[in-house]
C-alpha cells in the first residue's frame, strides 16, 4: 500500500531513544513544509480541479497536524524552535525531472514518499515509544499519511498512464530506499 521498498533501519529508533525531543520539533516542522508542499502543488496546477480541491484538504490536515504537534510540545515544555534540516527532502526533490508533465508527475510522487515514509515512522514511534501518549498519537495520525500518500499517488495519474506512474513510483522508491538508508546524523523525522 505505501509503496516503500525498505523498512526503518533500528538506527533511526536509537536516535529516537536518544534524541526525542528534536525529533518532536522536526515532526512539527514536517507538518508545515507538508502543508508547504501542498500549496505549491495547489498553485503550479491551480487549473486541474480535482488536484486544488484535494491539495486543499491536505494543506488543512498538515496545518492542523502542525497545531497538533506544537501543542503536545507546549504540554511537555519543550520550545518549538528553528532546526538544521535533515538532507531527505532535499535529496529526493533533486530528482524531480525539470519538464512537465513527468515534473507534476515526479513532484506528486515524491510528495507521497514522503508521507508513506512518515507513516512507516509513526507506525514505528506508536509501537516503540514507551509514553502511552505518544504512542496514542502517533497512532492517530497514521491513517491520514497513509490516506495522503494513495492521494498523490492517484492524482500523479492525472498526468500520465497509470503504467507510467508506477514504474516511476517504483523508480523513486528505490531512490528513497538509497536516500534513507544512507541516513542523516541529525536526529529528524527522515533521518
Amino acid at each position: 500500500m505505501l509503496h516503500l521498498q525498505s523498512e526503518s533501519q533500528t538506527r533511526w529508533l536509537r536516535q529516537v531513544d536518544a534524541h526525542l525531543e528534536e525529533i518532536l520539533i522536526d515532526h512539527a516542522h514536517c507538518e508545515y513544509k507538508a502543508a508547504a508542499t501542498a500549496m505549491n502543488l495547489l498553485g503550479a496546477y491551480i487549473e486541474n480541479t480535482e488536484l486544488t480541491r484535494e491539495m486543499t484538504r491536505i494543506v488543512e490536515e498538515e496545518l492542523e497536524h502542525f497545531h497538533m504537534v506544537l501543542a503536545l510540545l507546549e504540554k511537555r515544555g519543550i520550545p518549538f524552535r528553528r532546526q538544521r534540516p535533515g538532507n531527505y527532502g532535499k535529496s529526493l526533490n533533486e530528482l524531480v525531472r525539470p519538464t512537465e508533465p513527468h515534473r507534476a508527475v515526479d513532484r506528486l510522487l515524491i510528495a507521497g514518499l514522503i508521507e508513506a515514509r512518515s507513516c512507516e515512522r509513526f507506525d514505528l514511534l506508536r509501537q516503540h515509544v514507551s509514553d502511552s501518549e505518544l504512542a496514542s498519537f502517533y497512532g492517530s495520525l497514521f491513517e491520514s499519511e497513509a490516506r495522503h500518500h494513495t492521494t498523490y499517488v492517484r492524482l500523479a495519474k492525472l498526468f500520465d498512464t497509470d503504467a507510467n506512474v508506477r514504474a516511476r513510483l517504483s523508480e523513486l522508491s528505490a531512490e528513497e530506499t538509497k536516500i534513507i538508508s544512507i541516513g542523516n546524523p541529525l536526529p529528524r523525522m527522515h533521518s
